[in-house]
């Protein structure tokens, strides 16, 4: 594990519950446990995504539009969507995308 041994870790230990004290150490477990569940869920979403069919004779405006989100923009988008209030919003602006596409 990383080079460290059974001496190291029990070191480590300490220290950190020296630092943050024994009542605090399961709110950080549990807050470490929390993030890691949420990163691994939104990589299995961001995985899941499918790739765009064939492209059939489009513009090149068209292919800028519907290209892929870059990962950078799902995970904003993702971390949006927990915020309250802005996921409504997003919708709206999604739905107002689709119309204005939808008229050109």
């Amino acid at each position: 594990m990383f080079g460290l041994g059974p001496t190291e870790l029990i070191i480590i230990a300490i220290i950190v519950l020296l630092i943050f004290g024994a009542k605090r150490i399961p709110d950080i477990g549990k807050g470490l446990g929390g993030a890691i569940r949420e990163f691994r869920n939104v990589k299995k979403e961001l995985s899941s995504d499918k790739p765009p069919d064939s492209k059939d004779e489009k513009t090149d405006e068209t292919e800028a539009n519907d290209a892929p989100p870059s990962l950078e923009t799902k995970i904003a988008n993702k971390v949006l969507e927990q915020v309250p209030g802005v996921k409504k919003v997003m919708d709206v602006k999604k739905k107002a995308d689709t119309v204005k596409n939808l008229l050109k």
